[in-house]
């Protein structure tokens, strides 16, 4: 078909190839195509954060993104992040309530803490502010993220 792509990209270190239609948005690729379901189908139009994913480092909203877009770049899904301090903290704390909002929270906060391992509260509220949360109150996801940055701080002391 003339409105067809092949998008090749990494995805959580893999390459993947596929054959796609020009209009398919980088969630219903991660998604449908590459069964990659920690992205989450919130909003479509960039409100909640639910399928944020990292690309080349940087949180991206998929719903909003083609996947044309991200031709060649290096993406990140909750499924290629290893558990670390930011997961433990989240379960220290209970910071997820029904989890939907999880994963784009907990990629947020990989993002900022990687660029900016000693964020400060205002940081760190900026960072969250672009995902909803239904659940929490947001109060235990706070701490929670205060306690991944204080954790990365002791880890490279």
């Amino acid at each position: 078909m003339p409105d067809d792509l092949l998008f090749s990209a990494a995805v959580n270190g893999a390459r993947a190839r596929r054959l796609i239609p020009a209009s398919r948005s980088l969630l219903d690729l991660l998604r449908d195509d590459l069964q990659l379901t920690g992205t989450r189908h919130g909003c479509d139009v960039g409100d909640c954060g639910a399928c944020t994913v990292l690309v080349d480092g940087s949180p991206r909203l998929s719903c909003i993104t083609l996947a044309a877009e991200v031709e060649g770049a290096e993406i990140r899904t909750i499924e290629g992040l290893p558990w670390g301090p930011i997961h433990a903290a989240f379960d220290r704390h209970v910071a997820a309530q029904c989890g939907y909002c999880t994963p784009g929270i907990v990629l947020c906060l990989h993002a900022l803490l990687a660029e900016q391992p000693a964020a400060t509260e205002a940081d760190l509220r900026e960072s969250l502010g672009s995902n909803i949360c239904r659940c929490t109150g947001y109060t235990k996801i706070l701490d929670a993220a205060r306690d991944a940055r204080d954790a990365r701080a002791r880890e490279t002391a």
